[in-house]
């Protein structure tokens, strides 16, 4: 994988500025000030601040970072036409700072304006702005409908393209940032990067057995949490002109969602409070019922709704965003038939395997690995109850979605690969 020329990790034009953040070293430099911005650490609005930006942005960012020194001007508007700045191409190709998606026949000194995607910059400031390495709002669109066409390449290894799409969106929503851009155009693109975070975080977690991929993930969960954040700060100003967006309420459920794993702080006790200042739509919308409900089950220990509910009512992104998690919770169920049974009553894998909706063999495996011994009688196999080897495994073996036996038809429920 290119990660030099894809990421901002390469050295790029050399600006001034203060404010950072970034995933490594200096890309291009821009200018400007920051609501929203790509590294998170933008300044917030002097509205109240919404359930996004109290507990959780305290436990994700314990330290604030200092916020840029900006005047009080109206705000930039970008005239860059490209997807990126014609003085930045110039610049990168000088340097040969070209990802291998931007550049002419693999040349590493050339690109064109179809190819090269402006780099998210580490540091920005307000000193000498330049509209013209700005992009405005319709060049962003275009910028991130190309880069989502670029997700479902087979062309280079996802890893490569991963890098290069988590560097390029962060640079846009950077540039939506210095503009102080928040209406509905502005969150379709959010909402976008969202999506392609959580799909990312489907395909990196089939990977992440491996060190770097494992490091990938890490940072991929880190932006998918602060994009997140972001967007619910776009929400809540768009609520108070009366407005809303058509998705938010699955986007609030992700939120809920990424509870279900151990990648971000447990916060269970506050969501209460923030379930309570939601708007009374996205509360009692069928997304967010849905989230509140698998929480629910996975903390009574009700595993057969749970996975029946998912099976039934989840949407497309809801899946990818849970499927990761799902033999976490299935190595829980074993903890809970293991320590709950008795001896005497032997629990079939077959049987478990439809309460779990796994195929018999992977469950067989993720027994296993939990420790648990698997004895076959009269050609079944089951595991006893009572197990003191039982443990909660610290790496889980591949999830491949949702399996469902109905008679002699096998059904699996799982969103393709990328």
């Amino acid at each position: 994988m290119d990660r030099g020329s894809s990421s901002s990790r390469g050295r790029g034009w050399q600006g001034r500025g203060h404010h950072g953040g970034g995933r490594g070293g200096g890309g291009w430099q821009g200018y400007g000030r920051g609501r929203h911005g790509g590294g998170g650490g933008g300044r917030g609005r002097s509205s109240p601040p919404t359930p996004s930006s109290t507990a959780y942005r305290a436990a994700v960012n314990p330290t604030p970072a200092p916020a840029c020194t900006v005047d009080d001007a109206a705000p930039i508007v970008g005239t860059c036409p490209d997807m990126c700045p014609a003085r930045e191409r110039a610049q990168r190709e000088r340097l040969r700072d070209l990802a291998v998606l931007e550049r002419v026949g693999g040349d590493p000194t050339r690109t064109s304006s179809s190819l090269a995607v402006k780099k998210f910059c580490r540091t920005i400031s307000s000193t000498n702005v330049m509209a013209s390495d700005i992009r405005p709002l319709p060049v962003l669109r275009e910028t991130m409908d190309y880069l989502l066409h670029l997700l479902d390449s087979s062309e280079h290894p996802f890893e490569t393209i991963h890098d290069f799409i988590f560097d390029r969106t962060r640079s846009i929503r950077q540039d939506l940032s210095m503009q102080n851009v928040v209406n509905h155009q502005a969150i379709q693109i959010y909402e976008d990067v969202v999506t392609f975070h959580i799909r990312s975080h489907q395909r990196l977690a089939r990977s992440c057995q491996d060190s770097d991929a494992s490091s990938l993930c890490f940072l991929n969960m880190e932006q998918l949490t602060k994009c997140l954040l972001s967007l619910f700060d776009m929400y809540h100003a768009i609520h108070e002109s009366d407005s809303h967006s058509k998705r938010e309420a699955e986007y609030y459920s992700f939120y809920v969602l990424l509870h279900l794993g151990c990648k971000i702080p447990k916060m269970v006790d506050s969501l209460s409070l923030w379930y309570s200042q939601l708007p009374p739509q996205v509360r009692q919308s069928k997304e967010m019922l849905l989230a509140r409900n698998l929480l629910r089950c996975y903390h009574l220990g009700n595993f057969k709704r749970f996975f029946c509910m998912i099976a039934a009512e989840a949407t497309d992104l809801q899946l990818r965003l849970v499927e990761p998690f799902l033999n976490e919770v299935r190595a829980r169920a074993l903890m809970y038939f293991n320590h709950s049974g008795y001896k005497l009553q032997h629990h079939p894998l077959e049987h478990l395997s439809e309460i779990l909706m796994i195929e018999e063999s992977e469950l067989e495996t993720l027994c296993r690995i939990c420790g648990l011994e698997i004895r076959t009688s009269e050609g079944m196999k089951a595991f006893v109850p009572k197990q003191t080897s039982f443990s909660l495994p610290t790496s889980m073996p591949q999830s491949n979605g949702i399996y469902i036996s109905r008679d002699e038809k096998s059904i699996v429920i799982q969103v393709n690969g990328l």
